[in-house]
């Protein structure tokens, strides 16, 4: 940061800012500001209307508004303001009468409501200034002084640039347009460079739009393969008035590490892979609970994989090679019956250095040893991987996953290039993105939101700092600007890369109405139904409605949108994410021994009451989590699904079965066969521990609603019992596709995050029984294969309304008399569109010794196995060589630790 102190770089806008600036650092200090309020308590409610929190409205003191352009306002208390060039009387008002602003403001609270008397030209200069409210004696001494947050006073007065095309860089023969939205900016230019490393040729100013607050300019010529940056002067609170060198929030493409922006038109094609422009794409689902996905990390796929070429490995290329082992693996996946694959970010994200990130050296050494994590951590900053949910530039993908970072165009192609291929398989491509929140703000380097619009793209809390709930620094998508960079990003993907889905992170951060706008603008894009899904999960300074409407669990029923349900997965895994230390192996959940198989270590309060709770959750996962479900319950009742407890919360929400994506492991915390480490009985042999995994697929695969895997759950991924794998680097996220290994017992985890559970861990590590053969990663591989091929079979399993899965599925033993140790499934086929079976009947046993269920409603009924378990090369033999049914009595006997299905042909 460079520190500009004359007279005349302290008059913004006075004189252009020199070509030398776009070279320079990334910002300088045009005008210090040492004054500023610490704090920004009070907010702008419209155009016309403040609030200050907790201030009252009295005859001994009044109000009033400080500016000045560049800052220095001194608002001392028990003296007159100085420093400032003027100031605006305020008068006591109303809260607005608009609902959507009370809506919006209602978590501020009470306080002084104040109103002014500026006209929109006016005012619209004062919100390029540093403000101060003051509250003053009668004599003009200060009582008390904050600074403003401005959101709502920027969307009330430049409601206009939601619609506002021009957005982003656009060339053409006709010249290239450039347009950024910065309404508090004081200058605003454009700086263009030849290519990614050499200095800047040109700097152009930009027109500002009053009306929408948008700065544009149309250059002559197509500058298309060219690169630039924006130089942006505004003032900013606690620093003065600064000019930002920064990228463009709509980047289509970087150089690299996102140093410049990249000139493109998508529609070049130039930019296009051989036959992209003919290229089929798999038809659109009919329904969002058809879909069956499958989570994977891009670095993930290939790294590690010695029949993709090695300039390919780890990156979008990797797709492309149709002959490799894990393209293969993708490929059987989808013959069996995987409709999507979804790729963990693949946006520009910040964490990665795209020019020259290292591979560290990791020693061969003790399966419960620190030296790997050792080495793996002394590289994490600057190694080549990352998960990425650390967003840079929302709509450019990501450049350490491109042949030639350098090069804004390679990673537009290779990124297409990798959807063709998946197209090809039959898959649909869906990507995971994170609107929620950015890898900085501020005035860092790596912030490009808030270095054009200070103090607006990002949630604030009563003090003016900004919420990082999500870890980092919060989006505001309650902001019409911020909704729509979501809106217009997801759209982006959808026309020019042809994503057919989404799964976004923590999205019950952001509004539901902003969901749901986004759903019909991707939806008009793509000319169908694009699926959305998301994290639900309602936590936070918007937690409870507190802010808005949230796109979270208990909000969304009848949106068409869908959330993960945790109901099922912790009955299932036992416990909860957050579990450590001991609670790691005494929580046993359904599949791992609660109460039937207690391991050394089992908390003894967890009875047969608790399986009993657990077994039902099950059933409520099965159900599809939806709301008005009626389930016959352990407790001789029969209730709803809302009306079962779950931590608290309804055990059902949905309104239907696309509302709900089911899973029981994804790339957060531990996989199904390291968290089955910590909780199945010491001296489960591997290949038991192999079926307890399939049980757990099973039960993803039959449930009412969308099926998740996380990539590796049918080969036994490992992470060495890592619980958070998103730096832990290549070495704790391998991944084997010729099925030799599962990579458990690979060394202690990373110490950050792991290091207080390593005495559990250590044990589990050099216990070599528990680490699979390759026999067992087969046996799990071609299990799910199976279990696709079933769900695939009939339309049963994938009913598509709250109405059908009432009136169709039915759970025989349940109840008070139930077996929790065996879950029945009865599904009723007759006249149902694509049922394939008249009725199907799945039975699902936990427990290690072979179960006997007698069922009355299933007398007299000619079931036979699945065609899936009849077939020569069916993954499991138990189902034919153990299984039996006695029609007469309605009899069943599942084999231990075995799923079957029954059908009537």
């Amino acid at each position: 940061m460079a520190l500009l102190s004359s007279p005349a770089m302290a008059m913004a806008g006075a004189a252009p800012p020199p070509l030398a600036d776009c070279d320079a650092g990334f910002q300088a200090v045009l005008a210090a500001d040492a004054h500023a309020p610490a704090q920004a308590r009070a907010l702008w409610l419209d155009r016309r209307t403040l609030l200050w929190p907790g201030a009252g409205n009295g005859p001994a003191h009044r109000y009033r508004l400080y500016h000045a352009p560049h800052g220095g306002i001194r608002a001392e208390p028990g003296r007159p303001v100085a420093g400032a060039t003027g100031a605006i009387a305020l008068h006591a008002a109303s809260f607005p009468a608009d609902a959507a602003v009370a809506r919006r403001f209602a978590h501020a609270g009470e306080g002084a409501i104040l109103s002014h008397a500026l006209d929109d030209g006016r005012l619209r200069e004062l919100l390029r200034q540093a403000l101060v409210l003051v509250r003053e004696d009668p004599a003009g001494r200060v009582l008390e002084a904050t600074a403003l947050q401005h959101a709502g006073a920027l969307d009330d007065l430049y409601a206009g640039a939601v619609d506002a095309p021009g957005l982003g860089a656009h060339p053409s023969a006709a010249g290239t347009a450039f347009g950024v939205w910065a309404p508090t900016a004081r200058a605003v230019s454009v700086c263009l460079y030849e290519d990614d490393r050499s200095p800047a040729t040109r700097r152009e100013p930009l027109r500002l739009d009053p009306a929408t607050g948008l700065w544009t300019s149309v250059l002559p010529g197509d500058l298309r393969g060219r690169y630039y940056t924006y130089l942006v002067d505004a003032y900013v609170r606690g620093v003065g008035l600064v000019r930002n060198r920064v990228t463009d929030p709509y980047a289509a493409s970087l150089g690299a590490d996102s140093r410049r922006s990249y000139v493109a038109d998508l529609d070049d094609p130039a930019l296009a892979p051989p036959g992209w422009d003919a290229a089929p794409r798999p038809a659109p689902l009919r329904a969002q609970a058809d879909m069956s996905i499958y989570e994977l990390h891009v670095r993930d796929f290939s790294i590690g994989d010695a029949s993709v070429p090695p300039a390919h490995r780890g990156k979008y290329l990797a797709f492309t090679d149709a002959r490799s082992a894990g393209m293969a693996h993708l490929r059987e996946l989808a013959r069996a019956g995987l409709t999507d694959l979804h790729l963990l970010p693949v946006y520009d994200f910040a964490s990665v250095p795209e020019a020259a990130c290292a591979t560290p050296q990791v020693p061969e050494a003790a399966a419960d040893s620190p030296a790997q994590q050792a080495a793996v951590m002394a590289q994490a900053a600057r190694d080549c991987f990352n998960w990425g949910y650390d967003p840079f530039h929302f709509n450019a993908p990501e450049g350490s996953y491109a042949s030639d970072p350098f090069d804004g165009a390679a990673r537009i192609r290779q990124f297409r290039a990798m959807v063709m291929a998946l197209h090809a398989l039959g898959l649909r491509v869906g990507m995971d993105v994170v609107y929620n929140h950015t890898y900085a703000a501020g005035q860092d380097e790596a912030s490009v939101l808030d270095r054009i619009v200070p103090g607006y793209y990002h949630r604030l809390d009563a003090a003016g700092n900004i919420e990082r709930s999500t870890c980092c620094e919060n989006t505001a998508t309650e902001h019409a600007m911020m909704a729509r960079l979501m809106i217009d990003s997801a759209e982006w993907w959808v026309r020019h890369y042809r994503i057919d889905s989404f799964r976004f992170d923590l999205m019950g951060q952001q509004p539901r109405a902003a969901m749901e706008a986004l759903q019909r603008r991707v939806d008009a894009a793509a000319g169908r139904r694009v699926q959305l899904i998301g994290e639900g999960w309602n936590f936070g300074e918007v937690a409870d409605g507190a802010r808005f409407v949230q796109a979270s669990q208990l909000s969304l029923a009848g949106s068409g949108i869908g959330t993960f349900s945790d109901r099922a997965r912790d009955a299932l895994r036992g416990g909860g994410p957050g579990d450590r230390g001991r609670d790691k192996v005494a929580r046993q959940g359904w599949l791992n021994g609660l109460a039937y198989a207690p391991n050394d270590a089992a908390d003894p309060a967890l009875g047969r009451a608790d399986l009993l709770r657990a077994a039902d959750l099950v059933r409520v996962g099965l159900a599809g989590t939806l709301r008005d479900y009626v389930l016959a319950t352990a407790d001789g009742t029969a209730r709803p699904l809302h009306a079962i407890d779950y931590n608290g919360q309804p055990a059902g929400y949905a309104a239907a079965p696309g509302e709900v994506v089911n899973y029981v492991e994804n790339h957060d915390n531990e996989t199904l066969y390291d968290l089955n480490a910590y909780r199945l009985p010491a001296g489960t042999p591997a290949a038991e521990r192999v079926r307890v995994q399939v049980l757990g697929m099973t039960t993803t695969a039959l449930s009412q609603g969308v099926a998740y895997f996380h990539a590796g759950v049918d080969t036994l991924r490992s992470k060495s019992m890592d619980r958070n794998s998103f730096d832990s680097g290549d070495w704790f996220n391998r991944m084997d596709w010729t099925y030799r290994d599962n990579f458990f017992g690979t060394g202690l985890p990373p110490a950050s995050g792991n290091g207080q559970d390593w005495p559990w861990i250590a044990p589990r590590l050099a216990d070599a029984s528990i680490k699979p053969a390759p026999a067992d990663i087969a046996f799990a591989r071609d299990a799910l294969r199976d279990l696709l091929r079933i769900r695939a079979s009939s339309s049963l399993f994938r009913l598509r309304s709250a109405e059908e899965v009432s009136a169709r599925l039915v759970f025989p033993n349940s109840g008070p008399a139930q077996n929790p140790l065996a879950i029945a499934g009865h599904l009723d086929g007759r006249g149902h569109p694509g049922a394939g079976f008249g009725q199907v009947l799945y039975l699902i046993n936990a427990a290690p010794q072979a179960q006997v269920l007698e069922l009355p409603s299933e007398r007299g009924k000619r079931y036979v196995l699945h065609p899936v378990h009849r077939a020569p090369g069916a993954a499991d033999h138990r189902p034919r060589e153990q299984a039996r049914f006695d029609s007469a009595r309605g009899r069943f006997t599942v084999p231990p630790r075995t799923a079957l299905v029954y059908v009537l042909e």
